[in-house]
């Protein structure tokens, strides 16, 4: 279950990094791979975040992509392989961003 939860990207782009990197850590338990996405922020829109989120998975070796499983071990995978990563991680970064328009004004 992700703490952050629908904080948005402008939010998300404004966390303290350590927080940032917490955050990223929920999509893919891997603390460089999320350091590496939170020093590159600001991100200007989610399609950026997620073209340096997947180039960022290409560059983990075959061990770190076993142990980011780990943290995935109650999420349905086909199989442990990078592309299966991808896809969880993507559904776990737009879990936390939220919807694109934002949620609305009550």
């Amino acid at each position: 279950m992700l703490m952050h939860r629908g904080i948005g990207l402008d939010r998300f782009n404004g966390l303290p990094r350590g927080r940032a990197i917490h955050a990223l850590y929920e999509c893919c338990c891997n603390v460089t791979w999320a350091a590496t996405l939170a020093d590159a922020r600001p991100y200007p829109d989610r399609d950026a975040l997620l073209s340096k989120a997947d180039v960022e998975l290409l560059a983990l070796s075959q061990r770190d992509v076993d142990r980011a499983f780990e943290g995935v071990a109650h999420e349905p995978v086909s199989s442990h392989c990078l592309a299966e990563l991808a896809r969880v991680t993507r559904e776990r970064i737009a879990g936390m961003l939220g919807p694109a328009e934002g949620y609305p004004e009550y």
